[in-house]
């Protein structure tokens, strides 16, 4: 292989794709059932994409990588996450083949009638995320200015239906929407899939040194904006 730009990209998720087949078991064991059937669908979704429609590619590839980040950070492909830099060269239709591969050789579970994703105590994925600080509805319009809260914001919803936006998003001064969370949240597409979104923010990050959250205000925007295109692009 030509070892160009290209190659190296495209060889970045030719070799995150062979890390998950590598350590499928593993990884199954890693995840809840939540995260894992979350998982397959993220993949699913890129096996089905157009091999020649970059934008469809590139967006499946960035959910099956925040489909990825519940893994431990000392596991092989939560490891690979981190080490990626931002790149330019587009993926490539190997993307769509490599993960149709990759379903075939992956556990389909089936479902379990009466189970609770997360474990007996109901503790999913999503509960974590919703135990972090936040603003209710009302409490996100005002510090917006009484007017409605960007899209870029992350809202969850809680098992009530009540609306929350991780308090994280907001600035200490004023209180109003930070401008790095919501350039970082556009990237993330947080307004398709608010909870990927979430942890990633909420997440550690060994590439960042910490909580993507948490570094706000102590890290450079620069940093962060570049850790989250770095996953969005998915190379």
């Amino acid at each position: 292989m030509n070892d160009d730009g290209t190659g190296a990209s495209r060889g970045g998720t030719e070799r995150l794709l062979a890390l998950i087949g590598e350590y499928r078991d593993t990884v199954r064991d890693a995840l809840d059932d939540e995260q894992y059937a979350l998982l397959l669908a993220r993949l699913a979704a890129l096996a089905d994409a157009a091999p020649d429609d970059t934008r469809a590619v590139r967006r499946a590839l960035q959910g099956v990588r925040l489909a990825l980040l519940p893994l431990p950070l000392d596991h092989p492909v939560r490891a690979a996450l981190d080490s990626v830099r931002l790149v330019a060269a587009p993926p490539g239709p190997s993307a769509v083949a490599g993960a149709r591969e990759l379903m075939a050789r992956l556990v389909i579970p089936e479902p379990s009638p009466g189970t609770v994703a997360g474990g007996a105590d109901g503790d999913s994925a999503q509960d974590q995320l919703l135990r972090a600080p936040a603003l209710s509805g009302d409490e996100a319009r005002a510090r917006c200015g009484d007017t409605a809260p960007p899209p870029e914001l992350i809202r969850l919803t809680d098992a009530g239906g009540g609306d929350r936006y991780p308090e994280f998003q907001f600035g200490t001064g004023d209180g109003s929407p930070c401008a790095v969370v919501l350039e970082v949240n556009r990237v993330l597409l947080a307004d398709i899939d608010p909870w990927g979104a979430a942890a990633w923010w909420l997440s550690g990050n060994s590439w960042l040194g910490g909580t993507p959250a948490s570094l706000l205000g102590r890290l450079p925007d620069r940093e962060l904006v570049g850790a989250a295109t770095a996953l969005a692009e998915g190379d």
